[in-house]
């Protein structure tokens, strides 16, 4: 059987998103924190759900929803590592993030070459 490398790795992320929120929660930053919690596992999900897609369509739709998923929780990790009175992220997460934006939008552009 084939590894799901976005899969997997999406998963890895959105553990490390739960840990760094929950981080979030204990310095008393719950708004930030429920944000970026929602967003940042919201990929992970979006992305188990296309292993149910009923067709290359639906596939390329729910692929789009995680990088806009993907593109919030950047746009939330960007506002702790700028602001002062949040804690910022570890490099690492950024560079995760990174990494799922990039196949995200491979596998996007593939999908669609073939429709």
């Amino acid at each position: 059987m084939q590894k799901n490398v976005i899969l997997e790795k999406s998963t890895e992320f959105a553990l490390e998103i739960i840990s760094f929120t929950a981080n979030l929660k204990k310095e008393k930053h719950f708004e930030i924190s429920s944000q970026l919690f929602r967003s940042g596992t919201s990929i992970g999900a979006n992305i188990n759900e296309l292993q149910n897609a009923e067709s290359r369509k639906d596939f390329v739709h729910k692929l789009k929803i995680a990088a806009k998923e993907a593109s919030e929780t950047r746009y939330w990790l960007y506002l702790c590592t700028k602001s002062d009175s949040l804690i910022s992220p570890k490099p690492d997460l950024l560079k995760q993030l990174e990494t799922i934006e990039k196949i995200l939008s491979r596998i996007i552009a593939t999908t669609k070459s073939r429709m």
